[in-house]
């Protein structure tokens, strides 16, 4: 019996306790063989993940032993519906190890939005297992032909993180009614089709700065048909009665993403640490560590991500509270989701770049960890979930103005 079937078969152990019982937590799964030895893969792998430009299956495979893929998966099918300031840990923690590694654990929270299809469809994707891993690239919006039973698809869309080790991707879709909607002024209506990975046609065209080895690349399909079955519309909440699926999704999004930077953050102080007193390029020169703008730059870069890491938790756990009282999240927590993790992501990136700034010449390496670090930092505070956008709306939503539409 290989390493993975061990580690699963334990996994699905873990499982069938769990189920009924306490909630699977962070502590509880980060303390498992499973996971150890996930980390362990992904620091001896960096540089293989990097110049495949995707997470190899292999580690794919070890991150459903560790159950990230299940960690949104419904218990109707032997999933954790985790609570999300559980998983974004586990997310965080990926993210010590590897940038894109954790971009890509972070769309376990991604079957949020399968768990919207008919319960039909879930029972087909479920059939072999909780450990389902979805990505999707939804945009550009390609226009669909309605026909009987459901649509026919041609269309070609753009970032579909983590599509190379996918078991089921999806596509974003609009009705070839669009134009007719946008000329009354009503918006279309965006649904998610959803098949196969192996059925969908990915294209290798990401060639970027940082975040490599997420292999984000083009999806495409032709004269596809996808069955009504297989649809849903974007964003809604998961038909079974479970907190996880009346958490807001976007939010969710935007937390997986700043997870990484926090992860990515904590390694950057950690490996800054590292080369505190280490050896000297300069004769006569001090170490890095008798420099007073190093102290205080591993000061000021502790503390802003600490008090960051502490505004984006209390928001996830406060919003989980809201959902186990009965209650939906609120705007005003809804909004202070999507703030703490625009925030978190910036201020991780600030913090990383004042530990490339303090450590000297020696991580202008190509190969050097803390350059690739910085490299993946920057992507993230790209995304469009954690953008400068945010703040404007998260402004005026706290300014007492109506929430923008879409937001938050």
């Amino acid at each position: 019996m290989d390493q993975v079937t061990t580690l699963r078969r334990s996994a699905d152990m873990q499982n069938s306790v769990a189920q009924g019982a306490e909630p699977v937590d962070f502590a509880t799964l980060t303390d498992q063989p499973a996971f150890v030895a996930l980390l362990e893969a992904i620091r001896a792998r960096r540089d293989d993940i990097q110049t495949l430009r995707h997470v190899p299956r292999d580690i794919i495979d070890l991150m459903k032993a560790a159950r990230i893929f299940r960690s949104a998966t419904p218990t109707k099918f032997g999933g954790d519906a985790m609570a999300p300031h559980h998983f974004l840990k586990m997310v965080e923690k990926v993210g010590e190890a590897d940038g894109s590694s954790a971009w890509v654990a972070a769309f376990g929270s991604a079957n949020t939005y399968i768990a919207a299809l008919p319960e039909e469809a879930q029972a087909v994707i479920y059939a072999d297992g909780p450990d389902q891993v979805y990505a999707g690239g939804l945009y550009p919006l390609q226009e669909a032909e309605r026909v009987e039973g459901g649509w026919k698809v041609s269309g070609r869309w753009k970032f579909a993180s983590g599509c190379m080790g996918a078991d089921w991707i999806g596509v974003g879709i609009i009705g070839n009614d669009a134009v007719v909607k946008a000329s009354e002024g009503l918006p279309p209506e965006v649904l998610m089709a959803v098949a196969p990975a192996c059925e969908i046609e990915i294209i290798e065209t990401w060639d970027v700065m940082g975040m490599q080895g997420t292999g984000s690349h083009d999806t495409q399909v032709k004269d596809r048909f996808f069955a009504d079955m297989w649809t849903c519309k974007r964003g809604t909440p998961g038909i079974f009665d479970e907190p996880l699926y009346r958490y807001p999704p976007l939010a969710y999004q935007a937390q997986v993403h700043a997870a990484c930077n926090l992860g990515l953050a904590r390694a950057a102080l950690d490996l800054a640490t590292e080369m505190s007193g280490g050896a000297k390029l300069m004769p006569g020169a001090p170490r890095l560590a008798s420099r007073a703008y190093f102290r205080t730059g591993l000061a000021e870069g502790e503390a802003k991500l600490r008090a960051a890491r502490a505004f984006y938790y209390e928001m996830a756990e406060k919003a989980w509270d809201e959902l186990m009282a009965g209650d939906e999240v609120s705007l005003e927590t809804n909004n202070l989701m999507r703030l703490s993790a625009s925030h978190a992501a910036r201020a991780a990136a600030d913090t990383i770049q004042t530990c490339y700034r303090i450590v000297g010449m020696a991580a202008i390496a190509e190969t050097h960890r803390m350059q690739r670090i910085l490299r993946d930092c920057l992507v993230v505070t790209q995304h469009a979930a954690l953008n400068d956008l945010t703040f404007e709306h998260a402004g005026a939503v706290l300014a007492g103005m109506p929430a923008p539409a879409g937001y938050p």
